[in-house]
């Protein structure tokens, strides 16, 4: 098995930002990944500060050689046009399900919160899109999880996350294309995280499941813990302590109080990665 020499990962999109170079932040999530020969973008969170962010952050998007999706959500997706105008078609890996009509729904209240654009739009701009729905080798020595299965009983889908289908019924929404990306470095796995709606404890379940003789070294992105219960947060932390993770990196969809819990469990071993946060491994 192919194992990574060098990785660096740089932060370009997130709610909060670290220094003060002029960077943007905004509630999306975005990484710049450098894995030996192979850049990779991850995310292209809302598309207000990413290309603003790659400049000031000496990320040459034109050095990509493919671009990740996690899932079909506003914050994750909006700045693809941007950065297809700026580099010109490149590979697109994401699960079919990304261009499902979805919305955030609480009673008669409701606002759509899927992707922007329409599949041939992005096609236009040179979106060549690859659909992964399995655990898969995409490069040497970086995989991609595909469909993850929901195994633990303390993380349920969320209620407000629901779809419309072609007949305008409400349906909840699984969202069975919440996809992570794990790169295979000789320090060990690094995890890298969108949202994380399938569940930390269920990703990364099914992660040591394809590569059961990998240790975890990194855990980095969103955990969709912000509105978690204390019971919730509390088993997850009890379960995440069973995987031997040396770093865990939470933002975004975490949530302040929840941060600040995760933090108080693991200690020296947590990273708060804002914009312009830069991880080496």
């Amino acid at each position: 098995m192919h194992k990574i020499s060098k990785l660096r990962a740089t932060v370009l999109c997130e709610n909060s930002v670290m220094g003060s170079c002029g960077l943007t932040g905004e509630h999306g999530w975005s990484l710049y990944i450098e894995a030996d020969d192979s850049n990779l973008l991850f995310d292209t969170g809302q598309g207000q500060g990413i290309l603003t962010n790659s400049v000031i952050l000496q990320k040459d998007l034109t050095e990509l050689r493919a671009i990740i999706l996690s899932h079909g959500h506003y914050d994750h997706t909006s700045g693809l046009p941007a950065v297809l105008n700026v580099i010109g078609p490149r590979p697109i890996f994401c699960h079919p399900d990304i261009f499902l009509n979805r919305y955030w729904k609480q009673g008669d209240s409701s606002r759509e919160i899927g992707i922007r654009y329409r599949r041939g739009y992005l096609k236009s701009l040179g979106a060549e899109f690859t659909y992964v729905t399995d655990f898969n080798e995409i490069f040497p020595g970086i995989y991609l999880t595909g469909q993850i299965p929901r195994v633990t009983e303390f993380e349920p889908p969320d209620p407000h996350m629901q779809y419309k289908d072609g007949n305008g019924t409400w349906h909840q929404d699984p969202i069975n294309d919440d996809i992570a990306l794990v790169i295979d470095t000789k320090k060990g796995l690094v995890v890298v995280l969108g949202c994380t709606h399938s569940g930390i404890i269920n990703t990364l379940k099914h992660i040591r499941a394809n590569l059961p003789d990998r240790p975890i070294h990194t855990v980095i992105g969103g955990t969709h813990l912000a509105s978690a219960t204390t019971d919730r947060l509390y088993r997850t932390i009890d379960a995440l302590k069973t995987f031997g993770i040396r770093r865990l990196g939470a933002s975004h969809c975490t949530g302040l109080l929840n941060g600040a819990r995760l933090y108080n469990a693991f200690k020296e071993s947590y990273f708060f990665p804002s914009v312009g946060f830069n991880l080496q491994v």
